[in-house]
């Protein structure tokens, strides 16, 4: 059932400062937006003073810091989201034991009366959360999912509907909105689903990869991904790899298949895809690394370093993020090594390469996409 409910206007002047990490240049990205503040305005509405409250999807610590006098848990999925919630908190003298972080794969230690939430982008990931937030909730709970008008899909609808029975949708308040979802369902399934995805290379060698849903490109192998494969190949005179950015671990396979005793890491951003690549590598001479930066690493320390690295962040494209991971890919790499990335042609990486490498070479292009070497 789908009901529209009036709310009180927005009126949230918060004291509290809440920043971006890592820090952007572009002041049109912000820390929060209209939907995180009309869900916290529900919260305001609903809660006590002795209300529970759980947290998915706070990017940059927005519920969490206004919710610390409730002592919420904050699921995380992404490291760089562990480093903000911890850094506003400081900004804002809040005590690390007020605010308890776990990631997604971790278990509630008990229910709750509230969970706070932005809607993601993906709706795979979406319906992680949904997953999540059903196993947070006991028969009295409500569920707040914020969103901007303009990235609605009926598809949020038709998810919610799966986990729980009564569904109300707020009206409109500065472009944003929220669902408040209650009454969840009886023997709803807690396992977290995964796609399978076939890759036939260029050696005709047939994998079927899994990944967890949220991760990137679902449906098939990133076409940026397939054309810098076509271009990477090792011998046994390389001995240790990184796989920046590795999403499912698809490209460290990949090399893998090329080189069995190479020492082969892995690190992403994001847990859902370091959990995956772990589905995809099993056992063998290889490390996952779930980071943001490449600071615990050592200097000077990889034959061969290669990236499709990203510049989609939920509504969000930024280059930023790859461009201080660039200047990191210089301090651990070999002096006689080398960086080989994919890129969209109009992201202009070498650009910024150039500033950075002494030898930067187009190896291929086409009307996409470039592969990149540095060295």
């Amino acid at each position: 059932m789908l009901l529209l409910i009036p709310s009180n206007e927005l009126n949230l002047n918060s004291t509290y400062t809440i920043e971006r990490y890592p820090a952007s240049s572009n002041r049109s990205l912000k820390a929060w937006s209209a939907a995180d503040e009309y869900v916290w305005s529900h919260f305001n509405e609903n809660s006590s003073d002795s209300s529970s409250v759980t947290i998915l999807n706070d990017r940059f610590g927005y519920f969490a810091v206004h919710c610390a006098p409730y002592s919420p848990t904050v699921y995380t999925h992404y490291k760089s989201q562990e480093h903000s919630i911890r850094q506003n908190a400081n900004v804002n003298a809040i005590s690390l034991d007020k605010v308890k972080t776990i990631d997604l794969f971790q278990h509630p230690s008990k229910p709750v009366d509230f969970i706070l939430m932005r809607v993601p982008k993906s709706m795979d990931l979406f319906r992680l959360f949904m997953i999540k937030a059903h196993q947070n909730a006991h028969p009295n709970s409500k569920v707040f999912c914020g969103f901007m008008t303009r990235n609605f899909t009926p598809q949020m609808l038709s998810i919610v509907s799966e986990y729980f029975d009564h569904v109300e949708q707020s009206l409109a308040k500065k472009k944003a909105r929220v669902l408040t979802l209650s009454e969840p369902k009886a023997e709803v399934d807690h396992t977290f689903p995964f796609h399978t995805i076939e890759f036939t290379n260029s050696n005709d060698i047939r994998t079927i990869y899994k990944q967890y849903y949220g991760v990137f490109s679902a449906k098939h192998i990133d076409y940026a991904t397939q054309f810098l494969l076509q271009y990477v190949t090792i011998d046994n005179s390389v001995h240790t790899i990184l796989d920046l950015a590795s999403g499912n671990g698809v490209i460290a396979h990949q090399l893998r298949l090329q080189h069995e005793q190479a020492e082969i890491h892995l690190m992403d951003d994001a847990l859902l895809a370091i959990e995956s690549s772990k589905l995809n590598l099993g056992e063998g001479n290889h490390h996952f690394h779930y980071a943001n930066n490449l600071d615990s690493m050592e200097d000077d320390y990889f034959d061969l370093i290669v990236s499709n690295p990203p510049f989609h962040f939920e509504h969000e494209n930024t280059i930023e993020i790859a461009l201080q991971l660039f200047e990191g890919v210089k301090r651990i790499l070999k002096s006689d090594g080398k960086f080989i990335l994919v890129a969209n042609l109009h992201l202009n990486y070498k650009t910024h390469l150039k500033k950075i490498f002494h030898t930067v070479e187009v190896l291929a292009i086409n009307d996409k996409f470039e592969v990149i070497c540095c060295s």
